[in-house]
C-alpha cells in the first residue's frame, strides 16, 4: 500500500534552475518510472547551510512530497547518492494530520 513521504534534498548552490528541475525530474522517474503519481515539488531556493557540507556554505533546498510504495524509496535514495550535486537528502514518512480530540460529555448528577 502506498504511503505519503516527504523528501528534503539540498543541491549544490552552483546549479541553475533548469539543472535543479532536471534532477527533480530524475527523482520523479526513479519513483514512478514512465508513469505518473502524486508528486509535489517546492523549491525553496538558495539558503545558508547550518554548517558547511563538502566545503559548501550555501545550498539549494527542494522539498518533494510524494506517495509511493516503500520499495521505490531505495531507488530514489540510490539516484540521490550517485548524483555529485546532491549534498544531502532525507526522506521521512509524512504522518497523517491527526483528528481533533473528541469532546467528552460530562455526566450530570
Amino acid at each position: 500500500m502506498p504511503r505519503e513521504y516527504e523528501t528534503v534534498v539540498i543541491f549544490d548552490s552552483s546549479l541553475t534552475e533548469e539543472e535543479v528541475e532536471e534532477r527533480v525530474e530524475r527523482f520523479r522517474n526513479a519513483l514512478f518510472g514512465d508513469g505518473e503519481g502524486p508528486f509535489h515539488v517546492d523549491v525553496w531556493g538558495k539558503r545558508k547551510l547550518a554548517y558547511p557540507i563538502q566545503n559548501e556554505e550555501q545550498g539549494i533546498y527542494a522539498v518533494l512530497r510524494h506517495e509511493s510504495e516503500p520499495d521505490r524509496l531505495s531507488e530514489l535514495e540510490r539516484v540521490a547518492r550517485i548524483d555529485e550535486m546532491v549534498l544531502r537528502q532525507l526522506t521521512v514518512v509524512d504522518p497523517p494530520t491527526p483528528a481533533p480530540p473528541a469532546e467528552v460529555e460530562e455526566e450530570s448528577e
